[in-house]
């Protein structure tokens, strides 16, 4: 470890490499040559559920923040009702969406091995 006044001063690169990473990085090059599409399919499938994830927390974030500038009952407040019940449908959604593309991915990476 270094000292702060070191590593203000120095940019700290973490040349650490695991085994696995080096492995999924290898079968991506390999599969991208052999079976175009399936790396293709995999690709979309992380961006997509990376893009899911990122709606869950977007909810959780608006449904915070609507819940800290509330005032009086919270039952009162229709925006925050209709936010509550939008984002249950949404999540429910979205959730459903990740289960299956987590299982597709699975699918997939079973066949890359």
């Amino acid at each position: 470890h270094y000292t702060p006044e070191i590593s203000t001063k120095t940019t700290i690169v973490n040349f650490a490499v695991k085994e696995q990473g080096l492995e999924a990085q290898l079968l991506g090059i390999v599969v991208r040559k052999e079976r175009p599409d399936l790396e293709e399919s995999k690709d979309k499938l992380v961006v997509n559920i990376a893009q899911s994830k990122k709606k869950l927390i977007d909810l959780e974030d608006e449904i915070l923040m609507l819940l800290n500038t509330a005032q009086g009952s919270l039952l009162d407040d229709e925006k925050l009702v209709n936010a509550l019940q939008n984002s249950k449908s949404t999540a429910l959604e979205v959730q459903e969406q990740l289960e299956i593309s987590e299982q597709t991915e699975v699918k997939i990476d079973a066949a890359r091995e």
